[in-house]
């Protein structure tokens, strides 16, 4: 299967994210390569027209979309089903459309949806576990991680139970791609059949790199406890302290830009920016701090930090971890602990001949790892490992 045409699968959502650039970005390469693409998708706008049972009963199983996904592979004459998220309104129904047509399904698992009910494996600012594993997400429903709502959070959590149950996860979908092999590793401890994943990370375009003239350090995120904006501002106090020709700035909306009335000097708070803005920060920017207390899925801002030349400084937890080496494209320091990146961040800025050598090997690990040609090899490679498994299924 070297050029298959395509169908891509995709439920956007209310608020714009990784995901979705992920699925506009890998839409624009498969096109720009000479694949037939065609796209089917859902908005979850629509939720708001919805009757609480009518939006159950799609989360479950969503008839009208998969009639709709039948027709579209029908008309389409696509080889190949790639999904991207459907939840919660294409549902999991629509593997089954393309099944019937045997057409290969490939399925991107962006986040930890099918093992947590809130996708993250968080819970009470911490990392949660307990509902990896377990044919039913009960300790989720007892807390209400989704959204804070058990009766949401049950249905979430029924929807993946059910499905595991009648074999969805380990028979209608060929092959899955995780973003890490320590999503991977996590996926597969949650009763995947390792054979069925394949890792391949997300790619970006090369903005060029950067100057990294400045002094500035840079965040760029949605401003909440989660992605550790309070523990960074925590260390800042103590960082500009002993480097005062620094400034940290800040990019991005939410909740907790209300630490803008107790921040130390030094700190500039910007609201979220185009796109192209930001890769402009990053080139002038002398180092990226990435503070989450979450696994993350694949964080599309470190690879462009990498891709401009910016070393970057994160916690040491799940994807981060695995993508930045200590001491080589980065640094790592213990998620949370702001005495330990108050410390990281005084040693690097206070080596300025690291921090070029750092960008230096981290601009040579997204042209080794994160291009756009390196993506599309690898989106092939799953394309025609799922090819091999649903002619394999047919034929038992």
């Amino acid at each position: 299967m070297s050029q298959p045409s395509v169908l891509l699968v995709h439920n956007q959502y209310q608020k714009p994210g990784g995901e979705d650039e992920v699925v506009r970005v890998e839409t624009a390469l498969l096109k720009s390569r000479g694949h037939d693409v065609h796209e089917f998708r859902l908005h979850n706008d629509a939720i708001n027209d919805m009757s609480k049972p009518g939006l159950i009963r799609a989360t479950f199983w969503n008839t009208a979309a998969r009639r709709k996904i039948d027709d579209a592979l029908t008309t389409s004459g696509s080889q190949l089903a790639h999904f991207h998220n459907t939840f919660p309104l294409i549902s999991p129904a629509a593997y089954y459309a393309a099944r019937r047509r045997h057409v290969p399904v490939v399925q991107t698992l962006h986040n930890y949806r099918l093992l947590c009910p809130n996708a993250a494996f968080y819970r009470g600012g911490h990392t949660c576990e307990e509902c990896l594993g377990r044919s039913m997400a009960w300790p989720s429903v007892l807390h209400g991680c989704y959204r804070g709502d058990r009766a949401a959070t049950l249905t979430v959590a029924g929807m993946t139970a059910v499905h595991r149950a009648i074999g969805t996860w380990t028979h209608a979908v060929d092959v899955y791609i995780a973003l890490t092999e320590f999503a991977r590793r996590k996926f597969i401890d949650g009763g995947i059949p390792p054979h069925k994943i394949v890792v391949k990370p997300n790619s970006t375009a090369d903005p060029g790199v950067g100057d990294h003239g400045g002094r500035d350090v840079l965040f760029v995120g949605r401003l909440d406890r989660e992605k550790g904006i309070e523990t960074l501002i925590q260390a800042w106090h103590h960082v500009i302290a002993r480097r005062p020709h620094f400034r940290l700035k800040v990019v991005g909306l939410g909740p907790m830009a209300t630490l803008q009335t107790t921040s130390p000097p030094g700190v500039e708070w910007i609201p979220w920016q185009p796109h192209d803005e930001l890769l402009r920060l990053m080139q002038q920017a002398a180092l990226l701090v990435f503070p989450s207390v979450l696994y993350e899925g694949f964080p599309m801002t470190i690879v462009e930090a990498f891709a401009t030349g910016l070393p970057v400084v994160a916690s040491n937890l799940g994807a981060a971890a695995e993508v930045i080496r200590d001491r080589e494209t980065g640094r790592l320091f213990q998620p949370g602990n702001a005495e330990h990146l108050a410390t990281v961040l005084d040693e690097v800025l206070g080596d300025e001949p690291s921090i070029r050598a750092m960008g230096h090997r981290a601009r040579a690990e997204y042209d080794a790892k994160y291009t756009p040609h390196r993506n599309y090899q690898q989106l092939l490679d799953a394309y025609a490992l799922a090819a091999e498994h649903a002619s394999a299924a047919v034929a038992s």
